[in-house]
C-alpha cells in the first residue's frame, strides 16, 4: 500500500470510530421525504461515510458537505469538511478538494488534522501535473504547497513524503525551463536561451538537467563570442560532472575553437555554484 493510501485508510479508521453510532439512536421523521430536508447529524454524517467506504466518492463529498450546511456549528461538521475533501480527491475532482482543504485549514487552524489536509492541497495540485509541453501553473502550485507543508510540519509523516515529491516537482520545472531554451537557441535567440539555463542553475541546481544547462550554456556563450563565459560553464560542468556526455560535448566544442575550460572567476556561475554548493 503506498504512501497516500496508507495514510488515507488511517484517516478513515480514525473516523469510523469516532462516529459510527447506533442507527436506532436516531429518530427518523415519518415526513422524511426529501432528500435536503434536516435531518439529525449523525444520519447525514453515517450515509456520507457509507457512501465513502462504497467509493461512491461524489455522493460521499456531497454527503459531507449536506453536514455541514444543515449542522454547521456541530463537532461533525468540522470532520466532514476534511472528509469532504478527501472524498473529492478520490474522484478526481482536485479544484473541490483544494477548497474544501483550504477551507478546513482557515477555519480549523489549530485542529491536529491540519498538517494531513495541508497535504491533501499539495497532493491534489501534485496530480494535476501535466507534460512539460504545457503550462506548468499546477507544478508551480504543487511545488508552493509542498514546500509550505515541510516547513510547517517537518516531523510529520506527510513532510516525509512531501520532500521526495518536492524533488519530483522541481525536476519538471526544470524540464520546461530545459524545452523552452532549447527552443530558442535552435532560433539563434541566444539571450534568451541563456536566461532559461540560468534559471536551471539558480533555481533547480539538484535536478538532473543541470549537466545539460551548463553544457547549452557553452554553446549559447559560444555562439554569441562571449568565450570567457563559455569557457567557465564548460569547466564547472567538467569539475563537477567529469562523465557526463554533456561535458564531452562542451569540451569538443571549445576544442574546436582552440579552447579549453577555464574558470573566470568574476562569471555569475562561478559566484552562483559557491553560493549554492
Amino acid at each position: 500500500m503506498c504512501m497516500l493510501k496508507f495514510l488515507l485508510f488511517a484517516l478513515r479508521l480514525r473516523t469510523i470510530f469516532i462516529i459510527v453510532v447506533p442507527m436506532s439512536l436516531v429518530a427518523c421523521s415519518s415526513d422524511d421525504v426529501e432528500d435536503y430536508q434536516e435531518r439529525p447529524v449523525q444520519q447525514l454524517y453515517n450515509e456520507a461515510l457509507a457512501a465513502l467506504n462504497a467509493e461512491n466518492y461524489i455522493t460521499a463529498a456531497q454527503g459531507f458537505d449536506e453536514v455541514e450546511r444543515q449542522h454547521p456549528y456541530s463537532i461533525w461538521s468540522t470532520k466532514a469538511q476534511l472528509m469532504s475533501a478527501f472524498a473529492y480527491y478520490q474522484s478526481n475532482k482536485y479544484d473541490q478538494a483544494i477548497l474544501a482543504a483550504e477551507r478546513f485549514i482557515e477555519l480549523h487552524p489549530g485542529n491536529r488534522d491540519v498538517p494531513y489536509a495541508h497535504y491533501l492541497k499539495a497532493i491534489s495540485y501534485y496530480e494535476q501535473i501535466s507534460g512539460v509541453g504545457r503550462d506548468q501553473k499546477a507544478t508551480q502550485q504543487a511545488l508552493d504547497a509542498l514546500q509550505k507543508l515541510v516547513r510547517r510540519f517537518p516531523n510529520t509523516e506527510y513532510a516525509r513524503d512531501a520532500k521526495l515529491k518536492i524533488d519530483l516537482t522541481k525536476d519538471h520545472l526544470a524540464g520546461k525551463e530545459m524545452e523552452i531554451g532549447r527552443y530558442y537557441l535552435k532560433s539563434d535567440q541566444y539571450i534568451a536561451a541563456i536566461n532559461r539555463f540560468r534559471q536551471v542553475i539558480e533555481k533547480y541546481q539538484t535536478t538532473t538537467h543541470v549537466p545539460e544547462a551548463l553544457h547549452r550554456l557553452t554553446e549559447a556563450y559560444m555562439s554569441l563570442g562571449i568565450t570567457d563565459e563559455a569557457q567557465t560553464a564548460a569547466a564547472v560542468l567538467g569539475h563537477n560532472f567529469p562523465g557526463s556526455e554533456w561535458y564531452q560535448d562542451s569540451y569538443a566544442l571549445l576544442d574546436e575553437n582552440y579552447l579549453r575550460p577555464e574558470v573566470d572567476e568574476k562569471s555569475w556561475i562561478v559566484k552562483t555554484w559557491k553560493s549554492i554548493f
